[in-house]
């Protein structure tokens, strides 16, 4: 009989590609989980992860396990919604991890449309950019993520995942007050492509859409400063230091003195922002309020 909670440990490293990075995940030691996958193996009669220089990689028996593990622990969390609706559930907590931005457009409001509507749910809280919150729900240290699209996302057919739509917004040119592009009344990228860059770091989704946008434009940014703080990187383009796309709705309530902001010319690359549980959890009676919150308070972003 394969136990469950080896299936999870399984799914893990598949997720964090090493040992060492699924323990931390999953609060145990490497020890543990090498014991954890050594009696998964004995369990199924074969050899399920290869480990080499560049950390853990699933065999061909592991890959086909881990179509099946994914169903089972989608089933498990649908067994747990259904008990906890039998059990009415409609009073506890539930952790929800989200990019800065995403808390104060998002989250918040719905925390505050949940006190009307389920008074009984608790939200807790966490400050996590989008790639880090999926990771942190399949590992289930965080109930809900909300989440930006990036290059290598879970899609929406992801067996582990269910996604709600939340939001779309546009990024916007930021530009020094003295840039020779300052007085236009909107900015093609590829006018910027000889400019030195400030974005955010690599693994932030927000730096995907930036590389993403110049390359459709045509090259490859000069990326000179990078900070994940879009406050850091007004203030760098402010001090002349380069141009930087920033979503439109990070650069409300900012001190833009020293820059303009203009809009892209043609197609805005875009943020798009999604809520995800993990697979089968949709319809538990504390996530579901949760979910439903979100979606009520997001609105189109233009």
């Amino acid at each position: 009989m394969i136990e469950a909670r080896r299936l999870h440990i399984l799914r893990a490293v598949a997720d964090h590609r090493t040992v060492t990075a699924a323990a931390a995940a999953l609060y145990l030691t490497p020890s543990a989980v090498s014991q954890q996958l050594a009696a998964l193996e004995q369990e199924t009669g074969h050899h399920l992860v290869e480990r080499g220089a560049r950390g853990a990689r699933l065999t061909a028996a592991g890959e086909i396990l881990l179509s099946h593990a994914n169903a089972v622990l989608a089933q498990l969390e649908r067994a747990e919604s259904e008990l906890a609706a039998y059990g009415s559930g409609e009073a506890g907590t539930v952790t929800v991890a989200a990019f800065a931005t995403g808390i104060g457009l998002v989250v918040a409001p719905a925390i505050t449309e949940l006190a009307a509507s389920s008074p009984g749910i608790r939200v807790r809280v966490r400050d996590a950019e989008g790639d880090a919150s999926l990771l942190m729900v399949l590992d289930r240290q965080v109930d809900v993520a909300v989440a930006v699209e990036y290059r290598g996302a879970p899609g929406e057919d992801d067996p582990r995942l269910t996604r709600v739509p939340l939001y779309a917004e546009p990024f916007d040119a930021v530009l020094p007050v003295g840039h020779r592009l300052a007085g236009a009344p909107r900015v093609a990228l590829a006018d910027l492509a000889k400019d030195p860059w400030i974005g955010p770091y690599p693994g932030n989704p927000c730096h995907d859409v930036v590389v993403l946008a110049c390359e459709y434009a045509g090259f490859a940014p000069d990326l000179e400063h990078s900070s994940d703080d879009f406050r850091a990187v007004v203030a760098l383009a402010s001090a002349a230091a380069g141009v930087a796309l920033v979503p439109r709705s990070a650069l409300r309530g900012m001190d833009l003195a020293g820059v303009v902001v203009r809009p892209v010319d043609g197609v805005a690359p875009t943020r798009r922002v999604f809520a995800a549980v993990r697979r089968g959890a949709e319809a538990h009676p504390l996530f579901r309020p949760v979910l439903a919150a979100l979606g009520a308070v997001a609105v189109p972003r233009g």
